[in-house]
């Protein structure tokens, strides 16, 4: 029996010699580590681009309208996504505070997606129509006038910033070469888009055609388009496109 077991205590021996001649070498740990990393990601990752359902087709998902992927564009300028995340995961405490679980198809015209990894305010997924635009407007200009505990920074000049969408047409495009489906006519019509839906005045019927369900008004109730409106038009769509009375899970179909 004792023959037995020391062939296996030698292996083991080696086992260990082996593994502290990582440990004593970062060079050797950095490089085995990251052939670790890398084989689990492929594992996990690759299988998803053959897979028809990864990002299944849902109801009312639709590419953001100009002003509100200005708005996007100014959240992630601002670091928005450090401290909220857009990541409802499917659990009861989440579901319950925050609402529906997050779908795929909600992040698939992102870029980057705003998963986040943290939150140190709530998850903005569904936020969309929670506020009106005035407490929206308000937390901005001084959010511990609103949530005296917040630790957010003011955001006041937003307010202050004009913004006139000349460049609108070469974002949308910049967003197409990776993969939104802007036609050539969302392209043509994007300046008049980006100021029709901060216009409740304006002839914003073609608009509600190309992006349905956007909302049309003045965001920040001041004169001329700020970042503020932009801004604001982007939070009050997020979640707010799939009718989840309706919905069900494909593979519930």
């Amino acid at each position: 029996m004792n023959n037995e077991a020391q062939p296996e205590t030698s292996k083991k021996k080696r086992f260990l010699d082996y593994h502290a001649i990582l440990e004593k070498s970062p060079t050797l740990l950095l490089v085995f580590s990251l052939l670790v990393v890398s084989v689990g990601g492929i594992v996990e990752i690759a299988p998803l681009f053959y897979l028809e359902n990864t990002i299944e087709d849902v109801d009312g998902v639709r590419p953001y309208s100009p002003l509100e992927l200005t708005g996007r564009e100014i959240y992630v300028r601002e670091g928005c996504y450090v401290c909220h995340s857009q990541m409802i995961r499917p659990m009861r405490d989440e579901v319950e505070r925050y609402g529906h679980y997050s779908l795929a198809a909600e992040s698939m015209y992102d870029h980057p997606h705003q998963w986040g990894s943290k939150r140190t305010g709530p998850d903005l997924a569904r936020v969309g129509g929670r506020y009106s635009d005035a407490w929206h407007v308000d937390h901005l200009r001084d959010p511990q006038a609103v949530v005296p505990e917040s630790i957010m920074p003011k955001y006041a000049f937003l307010e202050e910033t004009i913004i006139d969408g000349r460049y609108i047409e070469d974002l949308l495009s910049t967003h197409r070469m990776v993969g939104v489906p802007y036609t050539d006519e969302m392209i043509e019509q994007a300046a008049a888009d980006f100021a029709a839906q901060a216009d409740p005045d304006s002839d914003f019927d073609a608009l509600l055609e190309r992006y349905p369900g956007a909302q049309v008004r003045n965001f920040d109730d001041q004169p001329g388009i700020s970042e503020m409106d932009a801004l604001i038009a982007y939070l009050q769509m997020l979640g707010t496109l799939v009718d989840f009375s309706t919905f069900t899970p494909e593979a519930s179909r």
